[in-house]
């Protein structure tokens, strides 16, 4: 057995939900939604099963989808995409894991910067990358150009980028989106730019990629989530965009992993992405709303937040908020006492680890949040 693999324990975020399950506890860990529902995206899923093709695909992906990622892409970015730069893909984390397996020869190293999706450190090793952990300034969670130098060697080939990020719900600086292109640039790095949180920015902002940066638009591996644009994350269905020369060698990647998705849910988020950027942007104010009663809630209760800016989740400091408890303790005695399921933050840490974080989805029902915040209230005074 690899040893990767059989060594590696149940993750944090399976064992919590299983906790939740057993419990009848509110899951507040796991990062999906509760609504809204595209009513008219499923319904073309459902069409699409009866009146078109259940065979396979096209390995790429349908032509109707990746020209709906790239007028998508053209429309809400402002980028040039082509559709034959787009390779559909199940899922996100499976066009992370073609992109590192694509373009790491065993030796390179890969700039990872934590608090770190738990899939990248695993991937990056399996396919033989060394992987140097940058850690974020925890004061800002900004990219610190130290500790990015200090970091980058002569066998550096890639950094992967996660923004906005999950845990934190922070979306890149300006600064550190030109910091980051220009050392990409300066030492011919090819960055795998997890973005599949793009559509979830809140308080008016934009998503700003880092394929859009001077230098960037051939050397950068961009992947984006149906799943987290509509809601659906049972759907599985993502997609890797990137210039022709590094295309190619994905789709060869992503052929002998999946090989090819669902047909009848691309021609669904095909037609979502041609037509819903209304609901779109009405799902990303509901969620706007569900953060803001959170997180307000968390304050009356004498819980301090780290602001969110995107993502379903928000942070709470229990340092700051005077809980004498690691976020392993705390999490493990909320769900007993509070009923409430949430996420140490130090489960996204490879090294290092910060144990004063605390991770929740607010991406959930009012009912939800507000039974949440009751039991979370009853529960404060046993735990300080």
């Amino acid at each position: 057995m690899n040893p990767l693999y059989r060594d590696m324990p149940t993750t944090i975020f399976e064992a919590m939900s299983m906790r939740a399950r057993e419990t009848g506890a509110i899951n507040l860990g796991q990062g999906f939604p509760d609504g809204p529902i595209n009513s008219a995206v499923i319904a073309a899923a459902c069409d699409a099963l009866h009146h078109r093709s259940n065979q396979y695909p096209p390995m790429i992906g349908l032509p109707e989808l990746r020209e709906a990622v790239a007028g998508w892409y053209a429309r809400r970015q402002g980028l040039d995409l082509a559709a034959d730069e787009v390779v559909v893909t199940s899922g996100a984390t499976e066009a992370i894991a073609a992109a590192l397996l694509a373009l790491i020869v065993p030796g390179d190293e890969v700039l990872l910067f934590q608090p770190l999706y738990d899939a990248y450190l695993p991937l990056v090793q399996r396919a033989g990358g060394i992987a140097r952990i940058v850690d974020m300034d925890r004061s800002t969670w900004r990219i610190d150009p130290a500790s990015l130098a200090a970091a980058i060697g002569p066998r550096t080939k890639l950094l992967v980028l996660n923004d906005p990020m999950n845990p934190m719900g922070t979306c890149a600086h300006p600064d550190d989106l030109a910091l980051l292109a220009q050392a990409c640039v300066e030492h011919d790095l090819i960055a795998i730019c997890d973005e599949v949180w793009e559509a979830l920015v809140y308080d008016g902002a934009q998503h700003r990629s880092l394929m859009q940066q001077p230098g960037m638009r051939e050397r950068t591996v961009k992947i984006g989530s149906a799943g987290k644009i509509f809601g659906l994350t049972g759907w599985k269905l993502g997609w890797m965009c990137a210039a022709p020369p590094i295309a190619r060698v994905l789709a060869k990647a992503h052929q002998f992993l999946t090989f090819t998705s669902p047909p009848h849910l691309q021609w669904a988020v095909a037609e979502g992405l041609n037509s819903q950027d209304d609901w779109i942007a009405l799902a990303r104010a509901e969620h706007q709303v569900s953060r803001d009663l959170f997180c307000a809630g968390l304050h009356a209760i004498g819980l301090a937040t780290i602001p969110s800016a995107a993502t379903y989740f928000v942070t709470v400091d229990l340092a700051a908020s005077e809980v004498p408890l690691g976020d392993v303790a705390f999490c493990e005695a909320i769900i007993g006492r509070a009923g409430v399921a949430a996420i140490p933050i130090s489960a996204f840490y490879a090294e290092r680890a910060p144990t004063h974080l605390v991770r929740f989805c607010f991406a959930k029902h009012r009912t939800t949040l507000e039974a949440a915040l009751d039991g979370l209230a009853r529960a404060l005074p046993t735990l300080r």
